[in-house]
């Protein structure tokens, strides 16, 4: 329509023209061990089906189904009457510089947008169907499977001793976790999700992440456990060293999905963030075939088979208390460590602020009333606070607890809390003078907490500093707070990294 240029774009599955608002797609005339497109009906079906799995999530971009009709005189139409000959999936254009591996190539992709990415993909994944007849460790198994029989076949690509000891790794790191996988397709958590949720599959709509492009040939590798499905795009942003939004990203998933489940559940990621990368590994030394003058898809296949190690071995858990009061930057500094700390991508920043609005049932940035702060409530909030940080240290991940902290009954219960969960426990006592404080506050927008000058002068009054909590001074800029709060923690000094190709 229009006449106006077409681009054409070539996929293995698809062909897409791309006119001036509109893009067209239809389905090669192929079939693969994977995926069957050979016959008018089935590319007929999988249009359809990929209109269905997409338009709820991205209504902007995905239209209608359309017929390329031959009339009696031999000519084609879109959408006409006769024959249908080949079948269109219509969609609105995007600019390819919204698509988000481009908009993270810019560095464009912040804290703001991080988090709303978290909030996203956990609003898709209640809506999406759950899928308890299918066996979580079943689905995973046969994923294992099919990698060590590829990589079996590669080790002229790949260093055979890592083959090896991808293989024996994530076999154990599989039985260990085999149980959990089950229970959570019982409890709902293993649904028709997205199943190629990776950065070039989100794109920009105005400045709203929407998720584009779901697997739709293949309902057993569309169904999987949530955690799963968001881990790929975990892996996808530490691979190009993004690893604060990686971290925010999950932070942020976890806080609107509101399901304790996961928190459980996070002793499954070291395993889905790691099949995630092998099967990065695995495509790329198959495109390499076809592709021989490419230099850079052989060490990206070894770079991800390293990052797919690296995730099944991760640092110990840790429990982190940060605490001082209002306007020390404890939220601040919290954002700045959790990356870094134990497994990928990082510790869960549990905050008390977020914790408590959620406890009213109000946004993060809607305001409290007095009688929110009271004391029956703070310890409603401690107890919340370190139910969760239970439930996520016994699945072997790390905490960082954010709260002020100024009574000593509740802080006497964090070692012992570690120490049950045969963990490390560090508690950091941030401290600056009350003019700084003061005027911090009185500066702060768009944030969760309630604090305001009266506020802080009030906690100045009753405040303890905990003689067994490691004090920083927080007067200066968050980069120089950070810097000695890492001094100060025990475990590793910097971010557990996957080795990325380049």
């Amino acid at each position: 329509p229009g006449r106006a240029p077409v681009e054409v774009v070539h996929t293995h599955g698809a062909i897409v023209f791309l006119s001036d608002r509109t893009a067209y797609k239809i389905k090669r005339d192929v079939r693969y061990d994977y995926l069957d497109f050979s016959t008018l009906q089935k590319r007929h079906d999988m249009l359809v089906r990929e209109l269905e799995l997409n338009a709820p999530a991205a209504p902007s971009i995905y239209r209608d189904v359309l017929a390329v009709t031959r009339d009696k005189g031999g000519r084609l139409h879109l959408g006409g009457k006769g024959e249908a000959v080949e079948w269109v999936l219509r969609m609105h254009r995007f600019d390819a510089v919204d698509e988000l591996d481009k908009v993270a190539g810019r560095g464009a992709l912040d804290d703001r947008l991080a988090a709303r990415l978290g909030e996203v993909i956990a609003q898709y994944h209640v809506t999406s169907p759950p899928r308890r007849e299918t066996t979580g460790s079943d689905l995973i198994g046969a994923i294992l499977d099919e990698l060590h029989t590829a990589f079996a076949a590669m080790t002229s690509k790949l260093e055979a001793d890592q083959v090896g000891q991808y293989r024996s790794a994530s076999e154990r790191v599989f039985r260990r976790v085999a149980d959990t996988l089950d229970v959570r397709r019982k409890d709902g958590h293993v649904r028709r999700c997205h199943g190629d949720l990776h950065l070039r599959n989100i794109v920009l709509i105005g400045s709203e992440p929407t998720l584009f492009d779901a697997l739709e040939f293949d309902e057993t590798l569309g169904t999987c456990d949530v955690l799963y499905d968001l881990a790929f795009l975990l892996m996808d942003l530490r691979h190009i060293d993004l690893a604060r939004a990686a971290n925010i990203v999950l932070n942020s998933y976890l806080f609107h999905a509101a399901s304790p489940d996961h928190l459980a559940g996070l002793s499954l990621l070291p395993l889905f963030q790691s099949i995630r990368a092998a099967i990065r590994a695995m495509v790329a030394v198959q495109t390499a075939r076809f592709n021989p003058d490419d230099d850079l898809l052989l060490p990206g296949a070894r770079g991800y088979l390293s990052g797919a190690l690296a995730f099944l071995n991760p640092p110990p858990a840790q429990l982190i208390a940060i605490g001082g009061p209002s306007g020390t930057g404890k939220t601040v500094l919290a954002a700045l460590l959790a990356p870094g700390i134990g497994a990928a991508p990082g510790a869960v920043h549990l905050r008390s602020d977020l914790e408590r609005k959620a406890l009213f049932g109000v946004a993060p940035l809607s305001r409290l009333p007095g009688s929110a702060y009271g004391p029956g409530v703070n310890a409603r909030v401690h107890n919340i606070l370190r139910d969760k940080a239970c439930a996520i240290l016994s699945a072997g991940h790390s905490v960082i607890l954010d709260a002020t902290w100024l009574d000593e009954e509740e802080r006497v219960l964090l070692p012992a809390l570690a120490r049950q969960a045969g963990v490390t426990f560090a508690g950091l006592w941030l401290r600056a003078d009350l003019e700084i404080l003061e005027t911090r506050v009185s500066k702060r927008c768009g944030d969760a907490s309630d604090a305001d000058v009266t506020v802080v002068r009030r906690q100045a009054e009753r405040m303890s500093v905990p003689a067994s909590w490691t004090q920083v001074d927080a007067s200066g800029s968050p980069d120089e707070t950070c810097r000695q709060a890492l001094r100060n923690l025990t475990g590793p000094p910097g971010p557990q990294t996957a080795t990325r190709s380049r």
